[in-house]
């Protein structure tokens, strides 16, 4: 798919996700990043550093948010900048062995703003987890054709 900054228009949305967390997901994501802090598999490590309870790597908050513009783009290459602010801890509840999810974080986009000169799209996203903002001025820059 090969977007053109002609078709598109500043408030338009581009989809969303529903990302269902586990604490295996982020043990997981602890071996791929090397991240092995216990604050983010650990609950009585957790708590005991007044952490509400076990909770996601920012990181993998930010990197599941953004599966959307590269979804969107179709191709991951054609992000070429993304920020954000991190705001509220994902806890994760210990749900091994039931099949349900320990989190679940949602993720909307909408095109926030397009550079006709640098043929670029600023993607807005909203990210958020148990109904509370979890990353803030969340945003991707996406080249186009």
């Amino acid at each position: 798919m090969s977007l053109k900054l002609e078709e598109l228009t500043v408030g338009q949305e581009i989809g969303s996700s529903i990302i269902e967390v586990t604490r295996q997901d982020l043990v997981r994501y602890a071996g791929a990043s090397g991240d092995f802090n216990p604050i983010h598999w650990n609950e009585a490590f957790a708590t005991g550093v007044e952490l509400p309870g076990v909770i996601a790597h920012g990181m993998f908050t930010m990197g599941a948010a953004v599966q959307v513009v590269s979804n969107w783009a179709g191709d991951p290459a054609a992000v070429v900048d993304y920020q954000t602010r991190f705001t509220k801890p994902v806890l994760v509840a210990d749900t091994t062995g039931t099949g349900e999810p320990g989190a679940v974080i949602e993720v909307a986009g909408v095109v926030g703003a397009l550079d006709a000169e640098a043929r670029t799209a600023r993607i807005d996203l909203t990210v958020t987890c148990a109904g509370q903002k979890v990353l803030m001025k969340s945003q991707a820059v996406v080249k186009l054709a």
